[in-house]
């Protein structure tokens, strides 16, 4: 059966024309790809810092924000390679994105990005995604995941990290011009930062990511690329769970930490989010890291505490007065192959 090709929701201007990248020239066919430079195993990714409001001006690019998992995708003679942000090799669970850059038609390319799960509106759906995973710690090979990709790190065989994005984008867009199906490029919108979160929001959209025209790929969260988000959405750990008897799976609500220092601090609950089969796996996982005392301090008459193990991602609206998270949702869990970051209050906006 022919697969329908899904497409992310795009962003408006106001005479409603779709703001994407500008049109390219096709990349030569003919191009060689000699060797020039050794192929890395790994690149450490360049991570977005959070900021309550996007940057202005020529020097910065604006993308959509993806909800899904980050990903590496090395392509080289031998085979394709699909790396998590952690470093684990999960090729076998994304056979789609894999074949789709197997054809490509390129010798050797790293390819960074974002695998998601897209709904019927074209926004992608974290949920989703973990669902077609089969959840955490499941085995299934997602056949539904597109992966959205931002950046180009190495194409027939230069290293391009030292290179500035702009030059970067360019050889990525004229890579991927036209492409479809599992492999798609993450478009460029064109506007004012703060018209393009609005439209973002009013969208329905996780927000928007800002970066730095003239800055090579630097790993890790030096702020060259800054996230922008519509509702805040971060990772937070569980340390333990309200008993109810009258709730689905008998959870009443996840007790959840963030780091602060070398220890721990309690952020609040979450009670929304989570489905019937979702409460029973976690109230069956957190039954086996039960503890008696808390990582932080708590007191609750139908408390279960529970060892620092699980990595919820839980959407809330804000910070009370008090640090705990406002208006909390609960999205899902983070695999450990993720590598995701157990949020530190220390990354708290000022202006929040």
């Amino acid at each position: 059966m022919k697969r329908k090709r899904q497409s992310a929701i795009p962003l408006y201007d106001q005479s409603r024309e779709t703001l994407q990248s500008r049109p390219v020239r096709r990349r030569d066919p003919e191009q060689p790809s000699l060797p020039f430079d050794p192929m890395p195993d790994r690149v450490e990714p360049c991570l977005a810092l959070l900021r309550p409001g996007s940057p202005e001006g020529p020097d910065w690019l604006y993308e959509l924000k993806w909800d899904g998992y980050r990903l590496a995708i090395h392509i080289a003679p031998k085979g394709v390679r699909i790396i998590t942000r952690g470093g684990h090799d999960w090729t076998h669970r994304f056979p789609r994105i894999a074949e789709a850059a197997s054809k490509l038609g390129v010798g050797t390319a790293i390819l960074d990005g974002e695998a998601v799960v897209l709904n019927k509106e074209g926004r992608s759906d974290f949920g989703a995604l973990q669902r077609s995973l089969g959840g955490r710690g499941g085995k299934r090979a997602s056949t539904e995941a597109i992966f959205f990709a931002f950046d180009l790190l190495y194409f027939d065989g230069h290293d391009l990290t030292k290179t500035e994005l702009d030059v970067r984008r360019h050889l990525l867009e004229d890579f991927l011009d036209g492409t479809v199906g599992a492999v798609q490029l993450s478009e460029e919108v064109h506007g004012d930062g703060a018209a393009l979160l609005a439209n973002a929001c009013r969208m329905g959209l996780e927000g928007i990511v800002a970066k730095h025209r003239d800055r090579p790929y630097r790993s890790g969260r030096t702020g060259d690329w800054i996230k922008i988000k519509c509702v805040q959405s971060e990772s937070f750990m569980i340390v333990g769970y309200e008993h109810s008897a009258s709730a689905r799976g008998g959870i009443g609500s996840l007790l959840l930490a963030a780091r602060k220092g070398d220890g721990w601090m309690s952020v609040g609950s979450v009670g929304t989010g989570f489905k019937t089969n979702d409460a029973e796996y976690l109230r069956k996982t957190l039954h086996k890291l039960k503890m008696k005392t808390p990582v932080v301090p708590l007191k609750g008459k139908n408390y279960v505490f529970a060892q620092p193990t699980l990595i919820a991602e839980i959407e809330f609206r804000g910070w009370t007065d008090d640090g705990n998270l406002r208006h909390s949702s609960y999205k899902g869990l983070r695999e450990i192959q993720d590598n995701a970051a157990v949020f530190d209050m220390a990354a708290i906006p000022k202006s929040s």
